[in-house]
């Protein structure tokens, strides 16, 4: 062991909730269902924009110099990441028995490095627009009832509006601000039933961190919220697929008519969808209205695992043809791909991803840090069949073969096709 890896030091939350450093134990973060020892290019200082949580029930652990992982009296500690990072490592921990289920959260591991809070996590992407420092400031209040006077009687603008104060939701308050994306719910109902679902959970699992929309919006509504934004917000993006709703290709026919609309109005801006793409007939309906953007929220190319998360009335053979009807018709399609270190880095999800890419030349991955309790996923899940290779070494051997593939954290914007027209 070095000098440099010595300084590597655990830490632990005691009774009051206080954050301390495990002196002589070295800090570890999990990958999977191991607890493995960090080194210093597994870290970057603990960004000024992350959280920190507490784990109830679940032991911090540290490794002494002699390799033995030592569980501690104190709670493991985890970092709650910005948007833009990507998780190396979870938390190393012990779970205790009969522990509750942990909220929707992206647990990273936390240690003290060169007398230091660190997290093991990289840098995925650099976007100002998404930096909390732009949200949730003094006049949010009064730019949201500006809009509801300019706008009344609009139900998406009520949702939206709720999303922001209550669930403070990024995307919804930049329609407030009248800047970048925003998003336009558009579908109570989904054709999917994540286990990991942020606007709808069974009453016994964790509390969702979003409330779903119990309405369908109008062509007319939907028009009327997009040519708003898209007239005059700089780099203006208008979304359906909101943590607030369901499946948008379920409501394919009002988002169709809207797009068109809002087209007759403006040929400004870009009109994206999130979705998971299941519903074919719907992504087509909604390509040929004008949609210019697609990400697709996927978690594996191995149907097994895909299916296993999703729990949906459709097919990942589904998920592809909606891709490749885009793709076709010059629809920019992007991946979320919903990632958790040690699942997506194993070597048979990484072979399934080079056969996914070799047929679908998508332009873009977006990594994001699936919100999960780690041992509630990995129950679900298909056992692994070698040992994950790591987040880095995963990205690495993506980006070696398909070097054309943008690998980030956020949508960029692009060119509407009626502009690049």
């Amino acid at each position: 062991m070095t000098q440099a890896d010595e300084l590597i030091t655990a830490v632990y939350a005691d009774e009051e909730g206080n954050i301390l450093d495990a002196a002589g134990l070295r800090g570890m973060g999990r990958l999977g269902n191991e607890n493995v020892p960090l080194r210093p290019e597994d870290l970057i200082p603990l960004p000024e924009s992350a959280d920190l949580m507490l784990l109830p029930q679940h032991q911090a652990v540290g490794q002494t110099a002699e390799g033995e992982v030592l569980p501690m009296t104190g709670l493991a500690v985890a970092a709650i990441l910005p948007a833009g990072y990507t998780r190396l490592y979870l938390p190393a921990y012990v779970r205790e028995e009969g522990a509750q289920r942990l909220p929707l959260y992206g647990y990273t591991a936390v240690v003290v490095y060169r007398d230091e809070l660190c997290c093991a996590a990289i840098y995925t992407d650099e976007n100002d627009k998404w930096d909390p420092v732009h949200y949730n400031t003094p006049e949010l209040k009064k730019l949201v009832k500006r809009t509801k006077k300019e706008l009344p009687g609009n139900r998406i603008v009520e949702q939206v509006a709720g999303c922001s104060l209550k669930w403070h939701c990024c995307t919804a308050q930049n329609l407030f601000y009248r800047r970048w994306e925003a998003g336009i719910p558009a579908s109570p109902v989904c054709n999917a039933n994540c286990f990991g679902c942020i606007s709808l959970q069974p009453a016994e699992c964790c509390p969702s961190p979003q409330q779903r929309i119990t309405f369908r919006p109008t062509p007319e509504e939907i028009a009327e919220v997009g040519v708003y934004h898209l007239s005059v917000a700089p780099d203006g993006i208008v979304s359906f697929g909101q943590g607030c709703e369901g499946e948008p290709s379920l409501a394919a026919a009002n988002i169709a008519a809207g797009i068109r609309l809002i087209r007759e109005k403006t040929k400004r801006g870009q009109i994206n969808m999130n979705s998971n793409a299941g519903y074919t007939q719907g992504i087509r309906e909604i390509v040929d209205a004008g949609l210019d953007s697609l990400r697709v929220s996927i978690i594996s190319a191995r149907a097994e695992s895909y299916n296993a998360y999703y729990r949906a009335s459709y097919h990942l053979e589904d998920v592809k043809a909606s891709i490749r009807y885009a793709l076709e018709r010059g629809v920019y399609v992007s991946l979320n791909l919903l990632y958790f270190p040690g699942f997506n880095d194993r070597p048979e999800e990484l072979a399934a991803w080079q056969k996914f890419f070799r047929e679908l030349p998508v332009q873009m991955i977006q990594v994001r840090n699936l919100n999960i309790d780690p041992d509630a996923f990995l129950a679900i899940m298909p056992p692994q069949q070698e040992r994950p290779l790591g987040t880095k070494p995963f990205l690495r051997a993506l980006h070696q073969e398909f070097p054309q593939l943008v690998i980030g954290s956020f949508s960029h914007y692009i060119e509407s096709k009626t502009e690049r027209d």
